[in-house]
């Protein structure tokens, strides 16, 4: 059953704070295989301009998805989730996000449509500082695959 057009502009009220720490840049920069000095070498990134480490522009990714999560679980949508897969992510950033920062998300469904009798869903992520101040707006396109039909499953 194709998603309903209606939660199209749909907004979720912000997540709680997320605080970002050095040790979680450094284990994420590691993890992607990205050995900028600006996101473990605190006076590097002091060079750079920066208060503090910064983190590789993918990092928000987690906290965005999982502010997204009520988004996904949101019963009046009736999104089958067991059949998502994650079709892209991109960022616009206003500024990195630093080690310190406190960031919340607000997700608001940008877009609904049914291709192929798959449904699309965009869901766009706006991350805020502790002072109010815009971050990172995330989109998440996020893919809920057609059901199989009984012939199929045999």
């Amino acid at each position: 059953m194709a998603l309903d057009q209606s939660f199209v502009g749909r907004s979720y009220p912000p997540t709680d704070p997320y605080e970002v720490g050095r040790e979680k840049i450094r284990e994420f920069a590691e993890a992607v295989g990205d050995a900028n000095p600006a996101y473990t070498d605190t006076e590097t990134a002091k060079a750079l301009g920066h208060p503090d480490v910064i983190a590789p522009p993918t990092f928000v990714f987690a906290i965005t998805f999982k502010a997204a999560g009520q988004v996904i679980e949101d019963p009046q949508l009736g999104l089958d989730y067991s059949r998502v897969v994650h079709g892209d992510q991109k960022f616009a950033y206003s500024r990195p996000v630093r080690a310190g920062d406190r960031l919340t998300v607000s997700s608001t469904i940008e877009g609904i449509k049914s291709l192929a009798g798959n449904d699309i869903l965009d869901i766009r992520g706006e991350v805020h500082d502790e002072a109010g101040e815009h971050v990172v707006t995330a989109w998440i396109k996020l893919v809920a695959r057609a059901a199989e039909s009984p012939a199929e499953e045999a």
